[in-house]
């Protein structure tokens, strides 16, 4: 059982995402006044809590959205998770499209650490299933 630690968003691309309480996930869209929803494979990046801290404990200075990640999630192993895997929060249903990224332009983390998490434990989703997601809620690998 997994759990959403943080939702966050932005405006612009390119630019750290803020925390918010709560998302309206819009399907086949991604998060709505995300600058990163739309018609394509990544409408909802997600980052393991568990890996955020363990970078933070390396001296990494970050708040939530830092790396561009729209969900903080604790108690899932998301990079092991093979393309085609649904992850099911309330009504919203996911499906990971990508794991990891390129990273074309070192950001001001790596700069200042040597390292970005993102490029190699970030995953991306679309939206199967909208709905309302907020801090706090359950997420889970579906097994059906």
């Amino acid at each position: 059982m997994g759990k959403i630690m943080a939702i966050c968003i932005s405006e612009k691309k390119g630019t750290q995402k803020s925390r918010i309480e709560s998302a309206n996930l819009i399907e086949e869209f991604g998060i709505e006044k995300d600058a990163h929803a739309g018609k394509w494979h990544r409408q909802v990046s997600l980052l393991s809590y568990e890996t955020i801290e363990a970078f933070k404990a390396r001296g990494a200075e970050v708040k939530d959205g830092a790396f561009g990640e729209n969900l903080v999630v604790s108690g899932i192993d998301l990079i092991h998770l093979p393309v085609g895997t649904r992850l099911r929060s309330g009504e919203v249903l996911l499906e990971v499209t990508q794991i990891g990224k390129e990273c074309h332009s070192h950001c001001e983390i790596y700069k200042k650490m040597g390292e970005c998490i993102m490029p190699t434990n970030g995953i991306f989703t679309r939206v199967l299933h909208g709905g309302t997601l907020k801090a706090g809620d359950e997420i889970n690998v579906c097994t059906e």
